[in-house]
Formats: structure tokens, C-alpha cells, sequence
């Protein structure tokens, strides 16, 4: 097992004394050496297992020779955008292209392509013809299939015809990179290499393929949208490595891209060892120059404790990507990493963060799912938490409690999301007790994402009376332990189902909180989750049910502007959207009004409701009879 940073250039392994790598790693980050970085677990798993590796980090794509540094290596490339998908690392939302790239040496903005992982394959294939090219990593996992992407406003193929590659691996690849790289070693040919879980390939027949559910065509789902919310959802139903089936989309008559079923959870003895190789959790000494990578900065003292989610959120990836069971390390193993935090000579005594997509699953939701996965088309929290559901936080409160004890600690906090509908599930509140009293530093960021219940439905979250009832809790917690303590809501805007009449009772909450939030998160279509297939089908696949969906960049950004409507820059369309709302009567003088009238702008009652705007009406009505009747003589 290789201490210190894997190579990252020839001289690198010269170094070692080898004259070829096994594997060549292609990645559109900078080279991190931290668990949370894929590029350094991956590699890291196949180092441990005696193969050579070399890194290479931001290729420039525009050149043969940037892939070229290791020379052809022995058995595949592995090619992976990044810790985001290339997409949203480049654009914002309203599609504007961002200014930093916060896994670039210096935040510089530019170093890798639109469309990574396909750019990097076709790169590869130019320069390498017959060599194995393997994609992994978020971009090709949630792009696995035929799939919309917000950039273009298209239906794309499957990244793995798009980019020249033979396989991908999805989810979390560490299992499936070993069994490839097993299989390339004993001598089988690429195309040969169907049988992996968690992994896709293509094929020109599905004689050899077992089992399979055949899903519509890309031409079909082209053809139709409501094709492609039918297809989703039976890849949405068969994300559990438990009852997963295999998968075909076929393109054209004769090629098939196959999906095979996921790879089953890693036990919590595969996950320490995982977790517990010799990273060096920092970034690598040539990008200190430029100012070091920042995404490296802000992990650098915080625990991965778990990983997969049953939170079963419609805007999120997770259960396409990590799926749902939660998987978790051991204590004994986070104890070791955090050790090794304290010794470092720039650690101030605080871990930042002790969790993962949700910090406080630290458990599969139910002991059926060690026997058999996830239930198919039942939620763990939703609508309400499921009868089986155990809620119990005494592992992660016993583990929080180890770590506040350890010597050159000072403070241990919680910045992954809290799932609050699971706190309140818990019959103990132990958990909220010590999270008050030990882990918020003045305010706790949830995430209820808005109030309207209509919305929360399709964004698989609780109803918003669930949340009022856990701020309420938290309120009184704090009292008890006499804190003053604040909840900061994310809120989202524009999510399918939201029209103005939502984004307005939304605001009206923020208007009852008394504060603007500061950022403010309008909804992103990125590639595989419920809501973007929403977003693009208008419907919810669920139950093929209409769903409206705000789409037009204004109409967006008068639901955005409603949240922060105490800003003097969004009065403009503040003013419109409750026109446009019927809601003129939020536009006065009293203390329930968003905003004041301007001169600037015409004041109309349109739709207003209220017995002062009733009694306007019939004044208005009264005055315009009285100059009718002088008209007329009378």
C-alpha cells in the first residue's frame, strides 16, 4: 500500500521504479487525497489491492498529449469529471456561467470541459484506440441512461455511447473497479465483462443478457415524454441492489445499452478498510502555489460517518447514486481518522462535521432492509414515516460523545443536513438535547425547502405542520438549556407544483419569520432525479399525475424574488408576480404587506382580497355612477 501521494507524473513513476501503470485515472478535479474525493478513494481502493495507478487531474482536452503521460497503461483508463457533474460545476440555474470552480487550484474557473466525462472518452479514444475506457463518478453515474439535460433543453443518449467508453461503473465503484480490474487481469476481453454489478455496458443482443426489463426506446422516448416519465420510474423502482432487475434501453434496431442491477451496500468491517487507508486528506503540493484547491479546505477536518440516504427526496441524486440504505463506519474507525485530525499542525480543535447526505442516518430505517432492500414503491418518510421505521439516534449521540472527549478537541459540529422529520420520529430526545446543547453554533440550518403542502408532495418531503412542530421543539429545547439559538430554513423556489400562488404563501412565511433569507436555492433539473423528470415531462412519474412546472426564466425569477422580497432590487418583480398573483392586498401600508406602493408603478387591486379592498370597489363603483347620472342629465 502506497504512502504518501500517488503518482502524478512520469517522473513519479519513474520513481518507483515501474515503466507502466495498470490503470490511468483521468480526472476533471484537482488531485485531493481525501476520502471525500472520489478520484482518491477509487484510487486508492486498487492501490490497496496491488495495483499501479496514475493520476491525471484537468487534462487540457484541446491536446493528445495531456493523456499521455503515463504512456498506454497495462489494463484500462478510468475516466471521471469530478466531484460534480461538469454542468453544474460550470452553470448556475438561470445558466450563467459561474466565475470559480471550487475544485481547481485557485478556485480558477475553466480547467476542465462542458460535458467532462464525454470529452475525456473521446479524448482517450482519439489517442488510444483499443484500450479499455471505463467512466465512473457522479456525471456518468446519473447520465448511465437516456436522459434530459437542462443545458441543451435535449434528450440525451446514454453518456456510454456518447463518450467512446466500453463501461461505466455507477454509484459508489469501489467493489465494481475490483471485479473489472480482476476480470481485465485474468485475461477476459472488455466486451466480455457483462457480468459485474453496478456497472453498464452495451450490446448489439440481449441473448446473453438474464432477466431483463426492456425499457422504451430512445426513439420512443424522444417520440413521447410521457415515454420517458414511464421509463424513469421503472429505473427509479429498481435503484435497491436487492430487487434491482437488469435493464436494456434500446437505440436503433441492433445495440442495446444494459443496466445491471446495483452493487449490494459494503458492510461496516468494507467500509472502515475503505476509509482507512493512508490519505495524505489534503490536496497535492504542486496546487500550494496557486493557493491550494478550496473544496479541499472545507473537508479537510470533517468525518464521512455514513453514506446512502432513505430520505427519499424528489430533487435529489442520492438514491440513483449511493441508494437507499445507510451504510455507516464503526466508531473505532472515525476515532482513528479523528486522532489523526488532532495531530495535524493546523487543526484548531474543532471538527466541522461528523455525517454524511444526512448526518443523523446512521442506520438502515428498518431491520427488514438487511434481508431484503428497500421497499419498491414505498417511501421510508413519506408522506409519513412508514410503521417499520426505527428511529433511534443512541449510536451516532454514543459516537458524538466520544468525540467531544478526545484529547485537542474543543468543539464537534453537525453541518450535514439534519432530517427532521426523523428527529421527530424518535421517541428520545436525547439526540436533540445534545445536538442543542454541544453541536449548533447559534443557528441550526435545516431544510423543510418550503410551506405549501401541495408542493412538499412532489418534493417528497413532510407536511409543513411537521416542522413547525420540530421548531417549536427546538425553540423550547433551547430555552431549557438556556441558549439562544436560532433554525435557518433552506427554501426553495420554482420546484414543479410551485406556481405563484405557492411562491406567494411562502412568502408570506418568510414574512412571518421577519428575516430575508440569504440564499435562497431555485430549483436546478440536474440529470436523474423525480423532480427534473418533472420538470421536463410535466408530470410526476409516480403516478403519471399533470404537475405544473415554472419554467420560463421570469417566471422563475419573480418566485425567487417573493422570497427575498425585502430586497429594494427584486420590488420590480415583487410587485408583478403579486399582480400577476391576484394579491394586490399584500401591496399597502400594514404591517401583513410585503412591499409599499410606488409611484412608479401602477397601483391596481386586482384580485385583492379583504373587506377594505371590498369597500373600495363599491366607493369606486358609487363615484363612477354619481359622474354617469351628471353626464346624463340626472
Amino acid at each position: 500500500m502506497t504512502e504518501g501521494f500517488l503518482p502524478v507524473c512520469r517522473q513519479d513513476m519513474e520513481e518507483r521504479g515501474w515503466n507502466q501503470v495498470d490503470f490511468v485515472y483521468v480526472s476533471g478535479d484537482a488531485y485531493v487525497d481525501h476520502p471525500s474525493f472520489g478520484t482518491a478513494i477509487i484510487t486508492r481502493v486498487l492501490d490497496a489491492h496491488g495495483y499501479r495507478v496514475g493520476i491525471i487531474s484537468q487534462p487540457d482536452w484541446k491536446k493528445d498529449e495531456s493523456i499521455m503521460e503515463f504512456g498506454e497503461p497495462r489494463l484500462a483508463f478510468l475516466v471521471s469529471a469530478g466531484n460534480m457533474d461538469s454542468m453544474v460545476n460550470h452553470y448556475s440555474v438561470s445558466k450563467k456561467r459561474r466565475q470559480t470552480d471550487a475544485f481547481t487550484p485557485g478556485g480558477i474557473m475553466g480547467k476542465r470541459p462542458d460535458y467532462a466525462v464525454c470529452v475525456y472518452g473521446n479524448l482517450i479514444r482519439r489517442v488510444y484506440k483499443k484500450i479499455p475506457v471505463i467512466l465512473g463518478g457522479i456525471e456518468a453515474s446519473l447520465r448511465r441512461l437516456a436522459h434530459y439535460d437542462y443545458w441543451s433543453d435535449k434528450l440525451k443518449r446514454s453518456v456510454l455511447l456518447d463518450s467512446g467508453a466500453d463501461m461505466i461503473s455507477y454509484g459508489m465503484g469501489e467493489r465494481s473497479v475490483i471485479e473489472i480490474a480482476e476480470a481485465l487481469e485474468s485475461g477476459i476481453d472488455m466486451k466480455d465483462i457483462t457480468f459485474v454489478a453496478g456497472t453498464v455496458f452495451r450490446t448489439r443482443s440481449l441473448d446473453g443478457v438474464y432477466d431483463a426489463v426492456l425499457l422504451p426506446s430512445y426513439e420512443e422516448l424522444k417520440e413521447d415524454k410521457l415515454n420517458y416519465a414511464k421509463s424513469f420510474y421503472i429505473q427509479y423502482c429498481n435503484t435497491d441492489s436487492f430487487s434491482g432487475k437488469c435493464l436494456a434501453e434500446p437505440y436503433g434496431e441492433h445495440l442495446y445499452v444494459v443496466q445491471n442491477p446495483p452493487q449490494r451496500p459494503l458492510s461496516g468491517e468494507e467500509m472502515d478498510d475503505v476509509y482507512g487507508y493512508p490519505y495524505m486528506r489534503t490536496c497535492h503540493p504542486s496546487y500550494l502555489e496557486a493557493g491550494g484547491v478550496p473544496a479541499a479546505g472545507e473537508v479537510r477536518f470533517s468525518l464521512i460517518s455514513g453514506r446512502g440516504c432513505f430520505g427519499g427526496c424528489s430533487f435529489c441524486a442520492l438514491t440513483f447514486h449511493q441508494g437507499r440504505i445507510v451504510q455507516a463506519r464503526s466508531h473505532e474507525s472515525l476515532l482513528a481518522e479523528a486522532e489523526r485530525m488532532t495531530e495535524e499542525k493546523d487543526f484548531k480543535g474543532y471538527i466541522h462535521d461528523v455525517g454524511g447526505p444526512t448526518a443523523n442516518f446512521r442506520r438502515p430505517s428498518c431491520d427488514m432492509q438487511y434481508k431484503r432492500g428497500v421497499c419498491r414503491n414505498k417511501q421510508c418518510l413519506f408522506p409519513k414515516p412508514c410503521e417499520n421505521l426505527n428511529a433511534d439516534h443512541r449510536d451516532y449521540v454514543a459516537l458524538l460523545r466520544k468525540l467531544r472527549k478526545l484529547p485537542g478537541v474543543k468543539k464537534v459540529f453537525i453541518r450535514s443536513g439534519i432530517r427532521f422529520d426523523y428527529v421527530m420520529a424518535d421517541s428520545d430526545d436525547t439526540f436533540l438535547k445534545e445536538l442543542c446543547e454541544h453541536h449548533v453554533s447559534g443557528q441550526l440550518k435545516v431544510a423543510p425547502e418550503h410551506v405549501s403542502d401541495k408542493v412538499l408532495r412532489r418534493m417528497g418531503k413532510p407536511e409543513n405542520k411537521v416542522y413547525q412542530q420540530f421548531a417549536k421543539k427546538y425553540r423550547e429545547m433551547n430555552r431549557t438549556l438556556g441558549k439562544e439559538q436560532y433554525l435557518v430554513p433552506y427554501l426553495m423556489s420554482s420546484h414543479p407544483g410551485s406556481s405563484l400562488k405557492e411562491a406567494i404563501e411562502l412568502a408570506e412565511y418568510v414574512r412571518d419569520l421577519g428575516y430575508m433569507p440569504e440564499q435562497v436555492q431555485d430549483f436546478y433539473p440536474t440529470p436523474s432525479t423525480l423532480s427534473t423528470c418533472m420538470y421536463y415531462t410535466g408530470v410526476d412519474p409516480r403516478d403519471m399525475s399533470p404537475v405544473y412546472v415554472p419554467k420560463s426564466p421570469h417566471e422563475k425569477a419573480m418566485q425567487r424574488a417573493l422570497i427575498q422580497y425585502r430586497d429594494p432590487k427584486n420590488y420590480a418583480l415583487v410587485f408583478e408576480a403579486l399582480k400577476k398573483g391576484g394579491r394586490m392586498d399584500l401591496v399597502g401600508y400594514e404591517k401583513r404587506c410585503l412591499i409599499r406602493p410606488r409611484k412608479d408603478l401602477k397601483f391596481e387591486n386586482d384580485g385583492a382580497s379583504g373587506e377594505k379592498n371590498q369597500k373600495r370597489k363599491k366607493t369606486k363603483k358609487t363615484i363612477r355612477n354619481i359622474h354617469k347620472g351628471k353626464r346624463q342629465g340626472g
